[in-house]
């Protein structure tokens, strides 16, 4: 049996393919060859054309049933892992309105921050489990404010995902984590929080209907065939956000069990099994892959936004001809870089510090003493030390990790910043050899009822090392107490 799995990023989309039945992945496609664009019209705005996503997706949907050379009539299942929190519009044709305002856009921070001052922290707090904040509701209650002609139009909204979901069946639906990420579900009265919508004063029938993450979501239409290469009336079996389903991936799914993320941004998502929390502006809470209203699995999940993108527009900037090549100068250099800090946060507003902007920095730089190797092991410094900033966030609010895993891609390919984190833990990082995509062909084989049964039995075949921590760990925390320094002076505008 095969499976295919979408990943749509704000980069690339990733497909794959899986054969569930020997656990064996066949083969992974990127498109573009480079990387999609994002367009910034304003400061801090952050947009991108939906149906760039679905051109990509389908290019890459047929170079991969041309490269595996597999009959595409043994696909039984599609699964959807996709960028989460973003904003697409459809009008009554299903057509869209509008670009879509993806996550890291932050031109609806001033709307959260002023519903939950209106709101209070009692009712968000335990019914939300978050600030309204900088989300997916939010960035409706904005185009309703700014775009009124095009507010007119709107007939559904949805996440990037449910978009997917739609031009591949047709059909306009979206799930419990979907809501979730867009701060429109009610952990309390476990229902769509439409008092949300009715206090940004939004029609709540905008709101597609609730599909289950595990279930059959609507099959491959004859046109999206066409598009694609698949053959008609595949399933659609499974949707999550990305950073759910790269949990799935990795098998966290336990409380205590951590995911750890270094794409575009990087992120920590922690497995809970309680419905409440006293942290709900600097960390999010959203509903697990194995979510149920009688077993609840919540996700703490911590952001930065300018993690990957940061050591991505390094490497444009210094010309270095590979992320490989950044890593082993990394390398060469003496933990702390010799006193150059630097601070990940070039990419809109930063939730773990309180929806501020406090932009990238290169500080302290020594124009007789730093050199590219210094730049590329501060780089990689400063987001490890921004990974446990947020820890150290999560553990105020009572979270334990017990385990902490990573894929084998993008960020945690450099043992500079897998060490780093790994000796301030004070734990193992273990690394597989798993990515979102194939995830989601996984996931697409799954009944929910399953889950346990695969948390249970899954085996350390996708296991590629253990990070373990550094003996000697007080030049890591010197290094990480100056960069906190730093941090803190940004937030308190003191340098």
């Amino acid at each position: 049996m095969y499976t295919i799995g979408y990943d749509l990023g704000s980069s690339s989309v990733k497909v794959a393919l899986v054969d569930t039945n020997r656990n064996k992945t066949i083969g992974v496609v990127s498109e573009p060859q480079g990387e999609m664009g994002i367009k910034a019209p304003r400061l801090d705005w952050a947009e991108q054309d939906p149906e760039m996503w679905w051109k990509y997706l389908c290019r890459a949907t047929k170079r991969l049933l041309a490269e595996t050379k597999i009959d595409s009539k043994k696909i039984k299942a599609l699964g959807i892992s996709y960028q989460m929190h973003g904003l697409v519009v459809l009008d009554a044709k299903g057509q869209l309105i509008r670009d879509s305002i993806i996550w890291c856009d932050s031109r609806a921070v001033t709307i959260g921050a002023k519903a939950a001052e209106e709101l209070g922290v009692s009712l968000y707090g335990s019914k939300l489990l978050n600030a309204p904040g900088n989300f997916t509701a939010s960035k409706l209650k904005w185009v309703k404010e700014n775009e009124q002609e095009n507010y007119k139009k709107v007939a559904h909204y949805m996440l990037p995902g449910d978009y997917i979901a739609y031009r591949l069946s047709g059909e306009i639906s979206t799930t419990i984590n979907g809501l979730s990420e867009g701060m429109l579900w009610d952990y309390q009265e476990k229902k769509p929080a439409t008092w949300l919508l009715d206090h940004f004063n939004i029609d709540t029938g905008l709101t597609p209907q609730l599909v289950d993450n595990f279930a059959n979501q609507g099959t491959v239409t004859q046109t999206a065939a066409d598009a694609t290469g698949l053959p008609p009336h595949i399933p659609i079996r499974y949707r999550a956000g990305d950073q759910p389903n790269n949990a799935f991936a990795l098998n966290v799914l336990k409380p205590g069990e951590v995911a750890a993320t270094g794409g575009t941004s990087g992120v920590l998502f922690a497995v809970t099994d309680r419905d409440t929390s006293n942290e709900f502006s600097r960390v999010n809470h959203f509903a697990h892959v194995n979510y149920t209203k009688t077993n609840p699995r919540i996700g703490t999940l911590l952001c930065i936004n300018g993690a990957g993108i940061q050591y991505s527009w390094l490497k444009k900037t210094t010309q270095i001809e590979s992320f490989n090549e950044m890593n082993a100068l990394a390398r060469q250099v003496n933990v702390g870089s010799e006193q150059l800090i630097n601070l990940p946060f070039g990419n809109g507003s930063e939730r773990m510090l309180n929806n501020q902007n406090i932009g990238a920095h290169f500080c302290n730089l020594n124009l007789n003493t730093h050199t590219q190797a210094h730049l590329c092991r501060a780089a990689l410094e400063g987001i490890a030390f921004a990974f446990y900033y947020g820890m150290e966030i999560m553990k105020e609010d009572g979270l334990n990790a017990q385990i902490v895993r990573a894929g084998n891609d993008n960020l945690f390919q450099s043992e500079v910043l897998t060490s780093t984190l790994a000796t301030l833990l004070g734990q193992p990082i273990e690394i597989y050899n798993t990515t979102g995509a194939v995830g989601a062909a996984k996931a697409a084989a799954f009944d929910k009822d399953e889950l346990e049964v695969f948390s249970e039995n899954k085996t350390s075949a996708d296991k590629v090392e253990e990070i373990m921590p550094k003996k000697e760990v007080s030049p890591y925390f010197d290094a990480y107490e100056n960069w906190k320094s730093i941090v803190e002076q940004k937030l308190n505008n003191t340098v």
